[in-house]
């Protein structure tokens, strides 16, 4: 007789753990044959909500390590990824991609994050400025991170367009709570297993799967969500969020990059999500000299 698969049930991720969608509810997203993929959890606002406090939980001591320490667990990011490589290409290609395809896509997850891994203590330095004033200070500008992002991944990509949103976001110190792509969830959450094993503490980044539809507008509205990324692709959700962001005046940012390209990659993606503070420092003139107090 021939076998029935027994399909995983693709859990969330919030908070550094991997609890199932408190609605109880599952759809089943289906490959290019018609069969089924997976149990995956159709997130709810109630879990939006618990993703959003385990992210603010997780701002203070995640903004306040040091550059060069989040660049190392970023790296270690890339070392989980690189010794789980075969099972990210096996489930791109039970969503649709080839086997070639499959490995260079994770190949260029695994260089992105790298990538972003080296600019964490870098892009302060070359963004940064002192301006010229014509009073007697020492003007000064540096970016600091927003606070909670909200990212509605890529829906045409399953890896390579979650970890473009992801990385840049942490990398400057942020912490997120993402939407995966509704049809090809499988990497997403995977690639939540690969965060939970290496350094990254929990909470850092959280990851939803579910519908667009059904959350776009609450992204929007969130009260303590700072910031939106959103990569959909949908131009009504963009509107939509756009048109949230009133309440709170929350940044939005929204991405039509084909992220599979290697070279959209960039310094600029991290101060998308960066404020710029600008501080004065009074000097005086005594005898000649120059003296800050």
């Amino acid at each position: 007789m021939e076998r029935l698969e027994i399909l995983k049930t693709y859990k969330i991720y919030i908070g550094g753990q991997f609890p199932r969608t408190e609605s109880g509810r599952y759809y089943t997203p289906f490959d290019k044959k018609g069969q089924p993929l997976a149990n995956v959890c159709l997130s709810s606002r109630k879990d939006l909500r618990n993703a959003v406090v385990a992210a603010r939980k997780a701002f203070g001591s995640w903004s306040e390590r040091s550059a060069f320490n989040r660049s190392q667990i970023c790296y270690r990011i890339a070392e989980m990824l690189e010794g789980r490589r075969d099972q990210f290409i096996a489930e791109l290609v039970k969503q649709g991609s080839t086997t070639t395809k499959a490995a260079q896509e994770v190949n260029l997850a695994i260089d992105r994050i790298v990538y972003y891994a080296g600019w964490c203590d870098k892009f302060t330095q070359v963004f940064s400025a002192v301006n010229p004033v014509a009073s007697s200070h020492f003007n000064f500008s540096t970016y600091e991170p927003t606070g909670v992002v909200g990212i509605l991944a890529p829906q045409d990509s399953s890896l390579i367009g979650l970890v473009s949103v992801i990385m840049p976001v942490i990398a400057g110190g942020n912490t997120c709570v993402v939407l995966a792509s509704e049809q090809l969830p499988l990497c997403a959450v995977t690639f939540a297993e690969v965060l939970n094993s290496s350094d990254l503490p929990g909470g850092v980044v959280n990851i939803l799967t579910g519908k667009e539809t059904e959350l776009v507008d609450q992204f929007g509205s969130h009260m303590d969500i700072n910031a939106v990324i959103y990569a959909g692709g949908n131009t009504d959700h963009a509107t939509a969020l756009e048109a949230g962001a009133v309440v709170n005046v929350k940044r939005i940012v929204v991405y039509t990059h084909n992220f599979a390209d290697a070279t959209q990659e960039n310094p600029y993606f991290i101060t998308d999500v960066q404020e710029l503070k600008t501080t004065w420092h009074p000097i005086e003139h005594v005898g000649g000299a120059t003296s800050s107090y």
